[in-house]
């Protein structure tokens, strides 16, 4: 499926909404790494390189919420979709 540069910025907020959803916090931090899920003094937080272009944070987002979990709550099949193909992107 084909994402406009400028609804990245919908997915990611979206996403994120799902994070919290799930009980995990979104940090976007400088830093020279690449980011992903992790838990934190028992809270789950999903680190994402601030300087990473928007296809890279919907990337890291959507692999960070299928590790959390995110195929168990319903959301609408656009963004599963897009999930999907971002992770799968992700693990390439």
């Amino acid at each position: 499926m084909k994402i406009k540069e400028k609804e990245f910025e919908e997915f990611i907020q979206e996403l994120k909404a799902l994070s919290v959803q799930l009980g995990a916090e979104v940090r976007f931090e400088k830093g020279d790494f690449k980011g992903g899920y992790c838990i934190l003094k028992e809270s789950k937080v999903i680190v994402i390189n601030k300087m990473a272009n928007l296809q890279r944070k919907a990337m890291i987002l959507s692999m960070a919420l299928k590790e959390l979990g995110v195929d168990q709550i319903y959301i609408t099949p656009r963004i599963r979709e897009l999930i999907d193909e971002m992770a799968a992107e992700f693990t390439k």
